[in-house]
């Protein structure tokens, strides 16, 4: 039987709230060995709720978790750690002696005092892939200041392009940024062992909220750099291309998203505008961006006219991308959601698989998140709870 594609590689966290713990949760779901080291209060996010679960303990009491834990610690086992007791942290620097890969989310400098930073730990363990997740980076004039993805999203630029128009600006439903770094953070990880296989060495990895948000900006940002024009909230529309925006039902709305000539032809078909793309306003998709203001009002009347299903229907069947607007329960229940098998349940704990599917090697998928301390401090297949 094939083997998850990370088997063998030691991961001690020291990592809390999101970003970090996506890194781990992510190497553990692709087969790390993934021990994640805790204060004794344990994780902040333990107390993030409600809802919370309660899960048994080894030792036979019961732990009452808040199901945001649950959300990014899946696979990993728990060790708790006094760093202010001696002998605990000797017991930490060994197990890191033994480990690949640290993934940790103190402030810039925060570890040093305690001998758990890149250049001390790097003596001991040449080979130690070192991953630092913060704020702002480890150098730079805010590089001593705490970040949190909800203040990042407004330094980077993104609440200023997300909600209406004339309403306030908006935050992303989700830690956007803290998601998208740990996903980097993954990234960098795997980059640096590809590496070490060549020199035999590890290094220290350098990840920023800050570098992360501003980096995914993508389009937008180079749109600016280029153009030379900020680009500003636009609602549901599209800098770039027309229609890809949200337009009015008879009985609520739905999403249409031409992305070409083709397609948006194939939509006037649907909507008996035929003669829109033969004209010089609309025939091409620089020449609808310059004049949406007058082609989007005449498309939502005319879709305005009909049912919500009727148009999906319609223009499904003309190749042109139009959707709902779910709710996170019809997200998840969605016939494609469930056909992916993207909705797991390890110990009886629900939860959503990391997007990966390989050829060959499986994920692994079969331990919930660890309850507080009931892991050991040791690598191998003793180390579960």
């Amino acid at each position: 039987m094939a083997e998850p594609p990370l088997k063998g590689l030691r991961v001690v966290e020291l990592a809390r709230i999101l970003a970090g713990p996506w890194v781990g949760q992510t190497l553990a779901d692709l087969g790390a060995e993934v021990i994640k080291v805790e204060s004794p209060e344990g994780d902040d996010t333990r107390r993030w709720g409600p809802p919370f679960i309660d899960r048994p303990r080894a030792d036979g009491t019961t732990e009452r978790v808040a199901a945001y834990f649950h959300a990014a610690n899946r696979g990993k086992t728990s060790v708790v750690c006094d760093f202010n007791d001696p002998a605990d942290l000797d017991r930490l620097r060994g197990l890191i002696d033994g480990a690949d890969v640290v993934v940790e989310n103190f402030k810039a400098g925060g570890l040093r005092r305690f001998g758990l930073d890149y250049a001390t730990l790097s003596v001991r363990n040449p080979r130690l892939v070192y991953a630092s997740i913060t704020g702002f980076g480890q150098d730079g004039p805010r590089a001593s200041q705490p970040g949190y993805d909800f203040l990042i999203q407004g330094l980077s630029g993104i609440m200023d392009l997300t909600g209406a128009p004339t309403g306030e600006p908006q935050k992303v439903g989700v830690a956007w940024i803290d998601i998208f770094t740990g996903l980097y953070g993954v990234i960098a990880v795997q980059a640096a062992l590809a590496e070490r296989t060549r020199s035999g060495q590890g290094q220290h990895l350098d990840l920023s909220l800050m570098d992360c948000g501003v980096a995914v900006l993508a389009n937008q940002a180079t749109n600016f750099l280029l153009g030379g024009t900020v680009p500003h909230r636009l609602g549901n529309a599209h800098p770039n291309i027309v229609p890809y925006q949200l337009f009015p039902a008879s009985d609520g709305h739905l999403i249409v998203a031409c992305g070409n000539d083709r397609q948006f032809a194939a939509l006037c078909r649907v909507l008996d505008l035929a003669d829109l793309p033969s004209h010089p306003d609309y025939a091409t998709n620089p020449a609808r961006v310059a004049h949406r203001d007058r082609l989007v009002p005449m498309l939502a009347a005319a879709t305005a006219r009909r049912t919500r299903a009727d148009l999906i229907a319609g223009l499904e069947a003309a190749g042109v991308p139009a959707g709902p607007i779910n709710d996170v329960a019809e997200a998840l229940s969605d016939p494609q959601i469930a056909a992916r098998g993207l909705r797991i349940a390890p110990e009886g704990i629900p939860g959503l698989r990391t997007p990966i599917r390989m050829g060959r090697s499986p994920l692994t998928r079969d331990r919930a998140a660890p309850a507080l301390g009931d892991g050991k401090w040791t690598f191998g297949e003793d180390a579960g709870p």
